[in-house]
């Protein structure tokens, strides 16, 4: 591949697609509107990405709607951390810089939600007891100052064809967890870990 082809100036860049839609622009806002607030608060899904000394992060989170997140003020998110692997990427993340970024989606609709911010951790009992799920709390509270709030257009999901039933591989065309393990770890049981997943999940989740 020529160098002589890579993209290195904003000026260049921008040459090649010309001006933003307007109303790409207008639509960004600097805290939640009312519509923004109860699109997110109807997500069960997003992706939250971020940067820190130990490189980038983007990690997925799912709830059911309304555990997912709590809307503090129209400048204000708060995330419950959920039981996961313990590896705290994303928290290790934010510790070294705060900067952080969410993508919602919730299934069948084509849009998406972008929330770009900052944030902290926080182990205020009142916000995790009132996150609990059956007796079992989160450990931190993802703390999310907005900087921005805009939505994206259906494009990308529409021409995945994200939700649409016909999409949707066949399992046994694409690696199981354990298979995937064990293509970084060649002794690793695969086929006894994907046995017992189902039921560990069943309960792990909180």
């Amino acid at each position: 591949m020529s160098s002589e082809h890579i993209v290195t100036s904003v000026e260049d860049l921008e040459a090649l697609y010309g001006q933003p839609n307007p109303n790409s622009l207008a639509k960004e806002t600097a805290e939640l509107t009312a519509e923004y607030r109860h699109w997110i608060e109807n997500a069960p899904f997003f992706a939250i990405a971020t940067s820190g000394s130990g490189g980038l992060d983007c990690s997925p989170r799912g709830d059911i709607a309304g555990q997912l997140i709590r809307v503090l003020d129209d400048r204000r998110i708060a995330i419950p951390d959920r039981r996961g692997n313990n590896r705290l990427d994303t928290l290790k993340n934010i510790i070294t810089d705060p900067r952080i970024a969410l993508l919602f989606l919730i299934p069948g609709t084509n849009e998406t939600l972008r929330i770009n911010g900052h944030a902290s951790i926080s182990t205020d009992p009142e916000l995790i007891d009132g996150f609990s799920v059956g007796g079992r709390r989160p450990a931190t509270i993802i703390l999310l100052e907005i900087d921005a709030v805009y939505f994206q257009c259906a494009r990308a999901l529409v021409r995945s064809g994200l939700w649409d039933p016909h999409a949707r591989a066949d399992p046994g065309d694409i690696p199981t967890a354990g298979e995937m393990t064990r293509g970084a770890l060649p002794d690793f049981d695969a086929d006894d870990y994907d046995r017992k997943l189902p039921a560990r999940q069943k309960t792990t989740l909180y």
